[in-house]
């Protein structure tokens, strides 16, 4: 597995690209812009007053008939599945979709014309590396009235395997797999999307797909072709003759594969998983997957990997050579027994530390805290965190024989756990901003038996002392 750091991506300019609405019928307008880091995929409707914003997530979709339909205070987006698909295929993170339309335009029905303006507008990388879930055991998601189910498994990178099966005589079973999400442009993004002849029948009566005209879908005769019904597809497609090929498709267009059906399933996996706003690492296998599953799957993955992250834990080698060791600590701290709290400094940097403690059962603040429970005081864990801040900001200057750190003022502290004798506290401060003019911020955690047990926000003024 690669340990390759990968930064975020976005588009170096503008590009804009006109079509057609599927479902109004009307020219829309799209252009993409580039985004800062972190900020993912934002549709913006240019259209409505005040150009409000719609972040695309799980969390906002309201209906998966015909598309993947988003919602948040009003403002909606239609069918996002194929623009998000492409900017996920390119490696893109971050980008703004302005539309004057609540719907991207169909284009072919593909993700190609997607990929070829992102690409023209270039990719450019950015200073921040990317948020990826890995993927360490099975996750999956099942809707038990249809029997379609999405099952995620630890994998190397980002891969796909749709399974679908239409029980129909013209469009029975069919798989497609894609192994590097780098090769979504050559083998995914050009399979455009399709439909039944029965449920183009009932779109045509209710007007629903007025942009839908014939080069945009692949259509699947599964019925006999009545004559008037042949007669309204041609007027409702502006055709003179319309027939049915020997493979039981139309004869608007031709299949660019055999199993185009199975990579479009595909490629809307990877449109709708995009709502989760987070790259993955691992491999989807997706039996009969559609619209409602996908999303479903996405919500459930966006909600575990926001749990996840609140509960992280990070690793910490304690058997390697410590930066610091207690001799270092001393020359550098003013404090002394019994009132060092910190006994190992594992790393520091200029904006980081992370110091260690070996909680013993001769710490003398047991004999009163308490003495049948004894229980380190959560105040004492804090000034632990603090003097691990205070090798830190000591670091940092050349002579920290001659400073001491004051503190100012604590923030946000929580207390988790219990910490108990035996327990190895690990402490884990970062800078929250710069350090100026004396003054040190920091935010602070500490860890024991891979679990949070206390953190806080730490201000403290470095102030020197006369020389001796």
């Amino acid at each position: 597995m690669s340990n390759t750091i990968v930064n975020q991506k976005t588009i170096k300019q503008a590009i804009t690209l006109k079509g057609v609405g599927l479902h109004t019928g009307n020219e829309v307008t799209l252009t993409f812009r580039p985004a800062p880091v972190d900020y993912g995929y934002v549709f913006k409707r240019i259209d409505l007053e005040g150009e409000p914003i719609l972040k695309a997530s799980a969390l906002s979709v309201t209906n998966t008939q015909r598309g993947t339909n988003m919602e948040c205070k009003g403002v909606t987006i239609q069918t996002s599945e194929h623009v998000l698909a492409a900017c996920v295929g390119l490696g893109i993170d971050n980008v703004t979709i302005e539309l004057n339309a609540p719907e991207p335009p169909i284009m072919d029905g593909s993700s190609k014309y997607f990929v070829e303006a992102l690409e023209k507008a270039g990719v450019e990388e950015q200073d921040k590396p990317i948020n990826e879930y890995i993927v360490t055991e099975p996750i999956s998601y099942k809707d038990e009235k249809t029997g379609s189910e999405i099952l995620i498994i630890p994998a190397n990178e980002y891969q796909i395997t749709t399974m679908v099966d239409f029980e129909t005589k013209v469009l029975g079973t069919q798989n497609a797999s894609l192994e590097k999400i780098s090769n979504f442009k050559s083998e995914i993004s050009e399979a455009r999307t399709f439909s039944f002849l029965h449920e183009l029948e009932t779109l045509l009566e209710h007007g629903l797909i007025k942009g839908g005209d014939l080069n945009n879908a692949i259509v699947y005769v599964d019925k006999e072709l009545k004559p008037e019904t042949m007669e309204s597809l041609k007027v409702a497609f502006d055709k003179d003759k319309i027939s049915v090929k020997p493979n039981g498709i139309l004869d608007n267009l031709t299949l660019h594969y055999p199993n185009e059906a199975a990579r479009h399933k595909l490629l809307d996996v990877i449109g709708d998983l995009a709502l989760i706003g987070t790259r993955l690492r691992g491999r989807v296998i997706a039996s009969k997957p559609g619209h409602f599953v996908n999303t479903e799957f996405a919500k459930v993955m966006q909600q575990r990997i926001k749990k996840e992250k609140r509960n992280f834990v990070p690793q910490f080698n304690l058997n390697q050579k410590p930066v610091m060791d207690i001799h270092q600590i001393m020359k550098m701290l003013p404090h002394r027994p019994p009132f060092l709290l910190v006994d190992r400094v594992l790393e520091i940097t200029d904006t980081r530390v992370v110091g260690m403690k070996n909680v013993t059962m001769n710490e003398p603040f047991f004999v009163g805290h308490f003495p049948d429970a004894p229980v380190m005081p959560g105040v004492l864990q804090v000034e632990a965190m603090a003097q691990a801040g205070g090798i830190l900001a000591l670091s940092l200057v050349p002579d920290p024989e001659n400073y001491l750190t004051f503190f100012m003022k604590i923030d946000n502290v929580k207390f988790k756990q219990q910490v108990l004798p035996g327990d190895t506290l690990i402490f884990d401060l970062n800078l929250i901003t710069p350090i100026r003019r004396g003054i040190c911020h920091m935010a602070g955690k500490a860890y024991a038996n891979g679990k949070l047990v206390s953190e806080a926000e730490l201000m403290a003024q470095i102030v020197k002392t006369k020389n001796k």
